[in-house]
């Protein structure tokens, strides 16, 4: 009987995932996206229909996954202390690996921007370029992305001090200025007077902004997410690891604009 019970009770404070299809459907809707994505790209697809089915495939993929992840820290308390410093180290890793994206595009900008070739008409920008002014759309973007840093740290400090309705606001006024943000970018991309086969230079610029353009929109995802779950009560001043990741995510993405703004639009003008 005492043997029974004990094996009822968890005599370790980590969680044991139950059996999941989740990992292996996003294996197979990150590979059908990729594949997709690039055939179209080469004129093998000619209809978008198949991206577009791609995309949702790994966007449900990731809904139900991540539902099922709420699920275990909510209502089944499965996120233990141990789990939830668990969870931040593995966020930490993905950080890590995306600065690392970066770093190697900033290498590649560098590498033609100090020494610029022949090709490029010994000058950067390139003969022939007119570089985005860093006084104009990227200026204010820049203003936006450090806003919604002092916004998000308020939105933090009032779940820290139980205040729901300043956290809501919060998240809100956040989410408002990455909206805003994305919607800028997209102005200045459409307003540029070069494009990414524009020499090396177009291709590395339009290669690190968009790569941050496609993170902002993320962002703004996690962000929702966060405000959606703070309406709902899921979040409590001792437990709310969704909304110190996305927190962690926007800070590391001002900081990355930060140097894109001083290198880039400053700097590479």
């Amino acid at each position: 009987m005492s043997t029974k019970v004990r094996s009822n009770f968890q005599l370790f404070p980590f969680h044991e995932v139950a059996a999941s299809p989740w990992p292996i459907l996003i294996s197979f809707a990150l590979l059908s996206f990729m594949m997709t994505f690039g055939l179209m790209m080469h004129g093998y697809i000619l209809s978008i229909g198949w991206l577009f089915l791609a995309i949702g495939v790994l966007i449900s993929t990731l809904f139900l996954w991540t539902r099922d992840v709420v699920i275990e820290g909510t209502y089944l308390g499965a996120h233990t202390i141990a789990v939830r410093r668990g969870l931040n180290i593995g966020f930490l890793f993905f950080v890590f690996t995306e600065l690392m994206v970066f770093v190697s595009l900033f290498w590649g900008y560098f590498h033609s921007a100090i020494n610029p070739s022949i090709v490029l008409g010994c000058a950067w920008p390139p003969v022939g370029i007119t570089s985005i002014k860093p006084t104009e759309l990227p200026l204010l973007n820049t203003i936006i992305l450090l806003s919604s840093g002092a916004t998000v740290t308020w939105a933090h400090e009032s779940v820290l001090s139980r205040n729901r309705e300043g956290a809501l606001w919060g998240l809100f006024v956040t989410t408002l200025l990455i909206v805003i943000f994305v919607l800028c970018q997209v102005l200045e991309f459409s307003g540029s007077t070069f494009t990414i086969t524009d020499s090396v230079y177009g291709s590395i610029f339009y290669a690190t902004t968009g790569l941050h353009f496609i993170h902002m929109v993320m962002l703004g995802f996690m962000l929702m997410v966060c405000y959606a779950r703070m309406y709902f009560y899921q979040f409590t001043a001792t437990h709310h690891v969704n909304l110190e990741t996305t927190i962690l995510y926007l800070h590391v993405l001002d900081i990355i604009w930060l140097f894109i703004y001083i290198v880039f639009y400053w700097w590479g003008c």
